[in-house]
């Protein structure tokens, strides 16, 4: 087991039951539908990888080094896809324009993509018992 992962996992998951229930009761009135479906996407994602460090922190058969390397893209992938998401989707809400800053979603999904990657060529790398 490792910790920090674990943590990670859980405090990612508390933040996206808490942002998703702020969303579904707060902001819905506030932002139009088609704002609200992509907030919403952003809530899903953070919630399947808040998963997937649960899982992988529970990965004993991984090597340290592995489980890190994966902590660290699913980290990051989280804050900046589903962190951007929420911005993007809030976008009227404020004075700023976040679309400026639009671009650190497809970066934040990259990150995503190599955790997953990452994970599988080590799946694949295991040997049989």
């Amino acid at each position: 087991m490792d910790k920090k992962i674990l943590i990670a996992g859980a405090v990612f998951g508390l933040l996206g039951v808490i942002i998703g229930a702020f969303a579904s009761h707060g902001l819905k009135p506030l932002i139009s539908e088609a704002a609200m479906n992509t907030f919403e996407t952003g809530v899903k994602y953070q919630m399947y990888h808040s998963l997937l460090l649960l899982l992988i922190g529970n990965m004993n058969f991984l090597s340290l080094k592995t489980r890190n390397i994966c902590f660290w893209f699913l980290v990051i992938g989280i804050i900046l896809f589903s962190g951007s998401i929420y911005l993007l989707a809030t976008n009227d809400l404020t004075d700023f324009n976040f679309k400026r800053i639009g671009f650190i979603t497809p970066i934040g999904g990259t990150a995503l993509i190599i955790a997953w990657f990452i994970l599988l060529w080590n799946f694949f790398k295991l040997k049989k018992k």
